[in-house]
């Protein structure tokens, strides 16, 4: 039932994604020109996301998730090096190729090598960073 409700839940995002055109490079770094022809339909794909999330983290408060498990926790509460390092690559990329991990899972769909690419690197980034984060430690 949890592999069922993880399927579902993962389609609803990837659909939502395709729907709101998060998969297209050119919205999101339509975004990021603020200065030029910028794009301010993400901070409305944002608002859906975390507004929701939100009321989400409020209600599940004392409570038990219905599959079984428990609720993750929320991190500390202070920026760290790693957290600091971590977020500005995160953006770097993100700016360049126009594609985070979720939009490039589902732009993926559509046959796009710019998709592909990017997974492939994000897959090579993902593989390197315990070496990245011994060497910060």
């Amino acid at each position: 039932m949890r592999n069922l409700m993880a399927i579902l839940a993962g389609s609803m995002f990837g659909a939502g994604l395709l729907i709101s055109g998060m998969t297209n490079t050119l919205k999101v770094q339509g975004w990021l020109d603020v200065f030029g022809n910028w794009d301010p339909t993400l901070a409305f794909v944002m608002g859906g996301g975390v507004i929701p999330m939100a009321l989400a983290w409020a209600y599940s408060k004392g409570r038990k998730p219905a599959l079984g498990g428990e609720f993750p926790t929320f991190g500390k509460p202070e920026a760290d090096k790693k957290l600091i390092i971590g977020s500005v690559m995160f953006g770097i990329g993100w700016g360049l190729a126009g594609l985070c991990p979720g939009p490039a899972l589902a732009s993926i769909s559509f046959g796009g090598i710019g998709g592909v690419t990017f997974l492939v690197a994000m897959l090579a980034g993902m593989l390197l960073a315990p070496m990245v984060r011994a060497k910060l430690d």
